[in-house]
């Protein structure tokens, strides 16, 4: 009796255990993601496409690409018209120089601010982060993908690729997404993020 109690046990931590690992896999920035995109008054995804969505794809959580990079201020850039996939063009100036080790390479990013986003309350901290990467077109959007980024206190700031996500373009064409500078290409491949998304 005392041996079938003791693999009741067993059998029942091992399952808890490999429970907890599944949840575990899934992190908060999935779960928000996941839940903006099956809302439909916040979705940008087109209406066929939301009747059959059960989530976007990620890449595994990674740790690798979770990075302390320098800040490099640049108080005196210029703003400039950022392209977009449409007509629309949006006010940025390069905020600062992001310097970083990834894989044992060093790697710089431009890091941008937005003249209207900077007026307003909730992101007058806000950095924007768009980037370029070799899974582009292939594992990831072609376009390139984005961070959210805030003004840090310091002259340091965590970059987690792991909550790199796709423009509303990859989506759908009707809205205009900034387009990725080339500047800020990096070479080498950043699997940490949203995937590609398969339309129907």
């Amino acid at each position: 009796m005392r041996n079938f109690v003791l693999l009741l046990l067993l059998v029942f931590s091992v399952g808890c255990a490999q429970e907890k690992q599944m949840l575990n896999e899934e992190t908060e920035f999935h779960r928000e993601l996941n839940a903006e995109y099956k809302d439909a008054s916040k979705s940008p995804l087109k209406p066929k496409d939301l009747k059959h969505f059960k989530g976007l794809d990620f890449f595994k959580f990674d740790s690798t690409y979770v990075v302390k990079a320098k800040l490099i201020r640049t108080p005196n850039s210029e703003w400039f018209e950022m392209k977009t996939t449409t007509d629309r063009k949006s006010k940025e100036r390069v905020f600062g120089i992001l310097t970083f080790q990834l894989k044992g390479e060093s790697f710089e990013l431009n890091v941008y601010q937005g003249e209207d986003l900077m007026t307003t309350e909730d992101y007058r901290d806000y950095l924007f982060l768009p980037f370029l990467d070799d899974t582009n077109g292939s594992q990831s959007y072609g376009g390139g993908r984005y961070i959210d980024l805030k003004i840090p206190a310091g002259d340091v700031i965590e970059i987690d690729f792991n909550k790199a996500y796709n423009p509303y373009c990859a989506y759908n064409e009707k809205y205009s997404c900034p387009i990725v500078p080339r500047d800020n290409y990096l070479a080498t491949t950043i699997e940490a993020g949203v995937k590609a998304f398969k339309k129907y």
